[in-house]
């Protein structure tokens, strides 16, 4: 059942993201060239992710903040926050759909350094491709803690089905539509998985 639904989802994900590259061929066209007005070069974001059995890629989007010094919320422009908010900036990474590095559906690809951090139940978020959006996106996106999006995530892997995957394509919509749980009160997005544990850990009672 298992390979049968792997087998269905890779050539769904395959003619997706295809055929999503070429409608969306001219958007891609226009927010890059008003990406470049607006800030300047690059274009694109690029960063080092972590994806099915803990593989790096490399993964692309279109800038949304300024270079230099600051906080991520001092340097978003708002160019780039109607970009973020729209889930615009995510479009190149059909790229990394197409390629095998992602999927439609899974878990959000995360930060390199975070590995250390996960619990041997949340590291097995990685058994399966990370997505564009995905179960802890339409549950909450960037408002839930990391528990509980690190839970949501481990759920999706243990229910993921056809059906499911469906049902996350409809709330995603409705998600980016309504502009729901961008980011955490007072940043950007939300704070970094590794400051989430070292807070946790000092917080918790020394054992005596």
């Amino acid at each position: 059942m298992t390979t049968s639904y792997d087998l269905l989802k890779r050539a769904a994900d395959v003619v997706v993201a295809g055929t999503g590259l070429l409608l969306a061929a001219p958007v891609l066209a226009g927010l890059a060239l008003v990406t470049r007005l607006a800030m300047g070069s690059p274009v694109l974001f690029r960063q080092q992710r972590i994806g099915r059995k803990e593989r790096t890629f490399s993964i692309a989007k279109f800038r949304t903040m300024k270079s230099g010094a600051g906080s991520d919320a001092e340097r978003m422009t708002t160019f780039g926050s109607f970009v973020r908010s729209t889930s615009l900036d995510e479009l190149p990474q059909l790229w990394n759909v197409l390629r095998g590095d992602m999927s439609l559906i899974g878990p959000r690809p995360l930060l390199p350094e975070y590995l250390p951090y996960y619990s041997p139940d949340q590291a097995r978020r990685h058994e399966v491709r990370p997505g564009i959006t995905g179960w802890s996106a339409v549950m909450g996106r960037n408002t839930l803690d990391w528990d509980e999006q690190l839970a949501h995530d481990v759920w999706y892997v243990d229910h993921r089905s056809l059906s499911l995957d469906v049902r996350i394509l409809w709330r995603t919509v409705w998600t980016v539509v309504a502009r729901k749980d961008i980011a955490q009160e007072g940043q950007a997005t939300r704070e970094r998985f590794d400051d989430y544990v070292r807070a946790r850990s000092l917080q918790e009672p020394k054992a005596v």
